[in-house]
């Protein structure tokens, strides 16, 4: 995990805060996965940007993932149409946790394909 996020974290205030440090450690718990601050945000990479929180919204957890409609295979959790970007939901800590096996998936998805 890298310092610079760490320390992003420390200074961020956000309601659900604990759930996005929850999406943090699942895509982190993938030992190909790095992270980094690219555009004021956490960013995931794996030979290349998987996702960034979207850190103005505060109703709920935003993940997007950048170039997620190239992700092999269906996964319930993103969201979108266009040729790019989707979007991950997130409501709660207990949605984080509901959703964890399909987001492992999406990124063991991603680092295969690349």
């Amino acid at each position: 995990m890298s310092t610079d996020v760490d320390e992003w974290f420390d200074e961020y205030e956000h309601p659900l805060k604990d759930a996005m440090l929850l999406v943090r450690d699942i895509i982190m718990s993938d030992l190909r996965m790095s992270e980094t601050i690219k555009w004021k945000s956490p960013t995931f990479t794996y030979e290349g940007n998987l996702a960034s929180f979207n850190p103005r919204t505060k109703a709920h957890v935003s993940l997007m993932f950048h170039t997620g409609a190239s992700i092999p295979g269906a996964h319930s959790i993103l969201e979108g149409g266009g040729d790019t970007a989707r979007y991950a939901r997130f409501e709660s800590l207990e949605d984080v946790e509901s959703k964890r096996t399909v987001l492992l998936d999406v990124v063991d998805s991603w680092c295969r394909s690349r």
